[in-house]
């Protein structure tokens, strides 16, 4: 992917593939890898591409910063627009995010709309009090129910073929199932789609951000979700509801948190800011687009979309906001109508009023709702969201993460809850790793610590800020200007911040966490076969099935307690070999769907237990 150009949206990049003759579809994979590399000319919001002496791409984005009509991209070369030129620059770029989408789709109706968000989605401003599943029947429609066996065939295919096999051509049915899925008003499943397309770009580039656990997770969501809607099941929560439908939520006062800078994998960068309500609420406020770190970086004091525009980000992250007329998405952001008015007001420290509460409750108490809330963890880019506060003492340190005991109130914090810190983002133009070495080399420093559970990782938590903990004992020394805390991924610490070697009292190195009881579980051989499915497709999923290994790994399954994993486990490779034979005795074509079913059981089970390990973990008794 090359993400100095524009994102292109999905049907775009499908309709261009479909128009190639089977002979260039056959060059595509190469010719993207080729012009991926390609150097990109602007001007202006113009993207132009030198593919040869005689073929130059022009894409030319519309104001939500997409390519969002096939108009929108131009080759020079006599083959265009049937030709590899463009459709190779297409495939090249990001994929462009549902919103900006839909926010296209909105512009030949300019009466009643508003402008656009700062993150490029569209707000909802003629029908504000409903969203996409308000008076939805009991279940899914004939049109959403063919919308979803689509999106399921395209699925089962990717899975069947593997990484190396789902090339653009592959990806091509993908983002067109996913695009009938938008039209057909199915939002969870098209947001799933997308995933797997940009993890599956990644994967097969080996982009060093890659993780192939996030394309086993996004094909897990996928299929499940389109499954069940193939089947009609009424759940309106696998509809899901479009993230730019907004609606009224009347006047309130907010405080500001923290700030998040953003880096996507698909090219858009900026900054969330974190606010919290006087009862308990969480908001954000963001401003995300196009243009990657550089963008995430220069968003740090972007002005705030709200009100009258005066307050910037870096000033409402420690200020505050008296909001009337407010427009709320689905998942928290705060809209910035026509109607909204917004004034300045002056912020709270982390000690007192709401934002106080933050880090009343015990660090496992907070955990185990967060988990138990059941929220998309897959989520592409930073949402609205409760975030977790508590009070630290740092004992260590190991590779890119923190060792850390919870402060407790009777003040025996030998017997706190040993957790780890974990960087939020490890991109270098970022300030997030700098400040962990620093934090890294003051063993005893008390911290006050906000920030996200990681669901997937035993007892972790990646902070976004830290500030002195109330009694100032051993804890940061924080410029007045900085109201109390530190932006990780935005302010520097630096060695005036903390207090002397000296002052910091001894502490007991971890012990518990020095090994991760998710990770090293016995489950790691049916997650191992679940990723190699993944990666190498059925035919590799099918190896225990030839060599014998399949029955060692079972047996040490079952001897670990884990019997249905082993269950699931035999399943899964016994289906990746099977081979069904016509009346000649002729080899026939491996049932996909079958597959997938058997594949889906395996991932589905094995995140849930996962899930419950990664639970225990966060109870005392776990990681004292």
């Amino acid at each position: 992917m090359n993400t100095e150009l524009p994102p292109v949206a999905p049907e775009v990049v499908a309709a261009a593939v479909e128009q190639l003759t089977s002979r260039l579809r056959k060059k595509l994979d190469a010719a993207i890898e080729t012009y991926t590399t390609l150097p990109v000319t602007t001007d202006g919001t113009v993207r132009r591409v030198r593919c040869g002496e005689d073929a130059e791409v022009t894409l030319v984005p519309g104001p939500s910063g997409a390519v969002t009509d096939a108009a929108q991209a131009q080759c020079s070369c006599l083959l265009a627009p049937r030709c590899l030129h463009r459709t190779a620059v297409l495939g090249a770029a990001p994929v462009a995010e549902a919103d900006a989408v839909a926010e296209a789709a909105d512009q030949p109706s300019e009466a009643g709309a508003e402008a656009a968000e700062p993150d490029g989605s569209a707000r909802e401003s003629r029908t504000p009090d409903t969203d996409a599943t308000a008076g939805a029947p009991t279940g899914p429609t004939a049109a959403q129910v063919a919308a979803a066996a689509g999106l399921w065939a395209a699925a089962a295919a990717v899975l069947a073929a593997g990484v190396p096999g789902a090339g653009a051509v592959s990806q091509a049915e993908v983002l067109r199932a996913a695009h009938t899925a938008r039209l057909a008003g199915l939002h969870r499943a098209e947001a799933a789609a997308l995933r797997v397309v940009r993890a599956l770009r990644a994967a097969r580039a080996r982009h060093d951000g890659h993780r192939l656990a996030d394309l086993v997770a996004g094909l897990r969501e996928l299929l499940l979700t389109s499954g069940l809607l193939a089947a009609s099941d009424p759940d309106p929560a696998l509809i899901g509801t479009a993230r730019r439908s907004y609606r009224s939520g009347g006047s309130f006062k907010v405080y500001g948190v923290c700030r998040e800078p953003v880096i996507s994998a698909t090219g858009y960068g900026g900054v969330v800011t974190h606010v919290l309500a006087e009862d308990g609420r969480w908001f954000s406020v963001s401003d995300v687009k196009p243009g990657g770190p550089a963008r995430a970086r220069g968003a740090a004091t972007a002005t705030v979309a709200l009100g009258s525009g005066s307050l910037d980000h870096a000033q409402l992250s420690r200020g505050g906001l008296l909001i009337s007329g407010a427009t709320l998405s689905p998942d928290g952001r705060l809209g910035a109508g026509k109607g909204v008015r917004a004034t300045p007001v002056s912020g709270l420290s982390w000690t007192s009023g709401p934002l106080s509460r933050l880090f009343a409750r015990p660090l496992a108490q907070a955990a185990a709702a967060r988990l138990a809330s059941g929220d998309d963890v897959e989520r592409a880019e930073p949402q609205a969201g409760e975030l977790i506060g508590c009070d630290v003492v740092l004992v260590g340190a190991a590779e890119d993460h923190l060792f850390a005991r919870e402060l407790t109130p009777d003040g025996a914090d030998s017997e706190g809850l040993l957790i780890r810190l974990v960087p939020a983002n490890n991109h270098p133009e970022l300030a997030h790793a700098a400040n962990f070495r620093k934090l890294a080399s003051r063993p005893g420093l008390r911290l006050r610590v906000v920030g996200r559970l990681d669901p997937d990782r035993a007892a972790t938590l990646r902070p976004l800020a830290v500030g002195p903990v109330p009694d100032g004992t051993a804890t940061l020394l924080l410029p007045p200007e900085w109201a109390g805390h530190a932006d990780l991924g935005y302010d520097r610490l630096e060695g005036a911040h903390f207090p002397a070697a000296g002052d910091l009292p001894p502490v007991e190195g971890p012990t518990a966490l020095t090994a991760d009881p998710v990770a090293e579980a016995p489950l790691w051989r049916l997650r191992r076969l679940v990723e190699v499915a993944v990666s190498g497709g059925r035919r590799a999923a099918a190896e225990p099935a030839r060599d014998g290994a399949r029955a060692s790994g079972a047996v040490a399954l079952r001897r670990s307690g884990f019997r249905t994993a082993a269950d699931l486990a035999d399943a899964l490779a016994a289906e990746a070999d099977r081979r069904g034979r016509d009346v000649f005795g002729r080899t026939q074509q491996a049932d996909p769907d079958g597959y997938a079913r058997v594949w889906l059981s395996a991932a589905v089970y094995l995140s849930g237990t996962e899930r419950a390990l990664v639970e225990a973990t966060w109870q005392p008794s776990a990681t004292a």
